[in-house]
């Protein structure tokens, strides 16, 4: 996957809804949970980088990211 990997829109994953930093903090913390998995399952074999799974999964919109309304 890794070689083939292109750098996604983040237009196309957010659709403007959500900032930049909150991208990138959820992305971060999807992207621990992924090595935390990897680390406690053994029998998995190598896999794609971290950071990259979680990149797609937000891509796929498998998760959501929730951002409080801020009233101005």
């Amino acid at each position: 996957m890794y070689e083939n990997y292109t750098r996604p829109n983040v237009d196309d994953i957010f659709a403007g809804k959500m900032s930049k930093y909150a991208l990138a903090i959820a992305v971060a913390k999807r992207a621990r949970e992924i090595t935390d998995e990897i680390q406690k399952d053994k029998t998995k074999g190598p896999c794609d980088k971290p950071v990259i799974v979680a990149v797609e999964e937000f891509k796929e919109h498998k998760f959501a990211i929730l951002e409080p309304d801020v009233d101005d």
